[in-house]
């Protein structure tokens, strides 16, 4: 009989009221949802200062382009200061994305909690997709505080559209997300390749800058096409309707097909492991 208190991982036990024949009640994907949820928060308030240490760190940077910037370019980087913030505040929603997934999944390899995921009722991915949609809000939430600091150092201002920025930010990052499963398929594997997981970061900077390269071909990769739509949007003000029907549908084919093709890397490599039996192991 449950006591009502939370799991060792914060996470409070599922739903498990009495039916009329006196079993329990499965539990559903609303109560995995609402579990994973509320481990994020509990980790966001019992954690603070790790949160506000990537806000310093991030903003730290971003000081060091900016002032930098204005020491070597002048002029020139003040022309261009809203696309430089909406990049970098792509860049830290994409790192963010990306990392939570892949970083999340080593540390369960690396703490030996990965089985306890496997045998649970919904299988180790629905987890881990679920766990990775809840680091995307929180990382939402933490890079909207890094844009109003860098919009509050530049003293400049954006159009931001809520709605617009909301919907084409979280389709731009999914295909990260999709990066992100693939590396922590990687990592359930092979363990300990966080140092080559992490290089693919960088190329998020060459990724978000293919606007400005004037190449149609890179629309293809992740980051790029949303990145150009996401400048417009919080730049030039574009509302969600104003763009092309080609462009939106673009943005939502790669979208869905690299975290449709990183989801199912992750699951297949799951199930290499259990066939080897090293998913334990590390």
């Amino acid at each position: 009989m449950s006591d009502g208190r939370a799991d060792a991982g914060g996470v409070p036990p599922a739903s498990t009221g009495e039916t009329g024949t006196g079993g329990a009640r499965p539990a559903t994907y609303r109560h995995l949802a609402r579990a994973v949820l509320y481990r994020e928060y509990l980790i966001f308030v019992r954690y603070p200062a790790n949160a506000v240490g990537a806000v310093v760190i991030s903003l730290f940077f971003f000081g060091v382009l900016f002032f930098g910037g204005q020491l070597l370019a002048g002029r020139a980087l003040t022309d261009s200061i809203e696309g430089i913030v909406v990049g970098y505040f792509l860049w830290t929603l994409s790192v963010g994305a990306y990392s939570s997934i892949s970083d999340d999944i080593g540390s369960e390899v690396q703490w030996g909690t990965l089985e306890r995921h496997v045998l649970t009722p919904f299988g180790f991915a629905p987890v881990a997709l679920l766990k990775g949609v809840a680091k995307v809000i929180r990382t939402f939430l933490i890079s909207s505080v890094i844009l109003a600091a860098m919009l509050a150092i530049t003293g400049t201002s954006l159009s931001l559209n809520v709605g617009t920025v909301v919907v084409v930010a979280t389709l731009t990052v999914s295909s990260v997300l999709g990066l992100g499963f693939a590396a922590g398929g990687v990592a359930v594997l092979y363990k300990r390749v966080g140092s080559w997981l992490n290089l693919l970061q960088f190329g998020f900077v060459v990724l978000i800058s293919a606007p400005a390269i004037d190449a149609p071909w890179l629309s293809v990769f992740p980051l790029a096409h949303g990145s150009g739509l996401l400048q417009r949007a919080m730049v030039d003000g574009t509302r969600l309707w104003e763009f092309a029907p080609a462009d939106l549908a673009l943005l939502v084919a790669v979208a869905v097909g690299y975290l449709a093709v990183g989801y199912g890397v992750f699951v297949a490599a799951t199930r290499r492991a259990r066939r080897l039996g090293v998913l334990g192991d590390y």
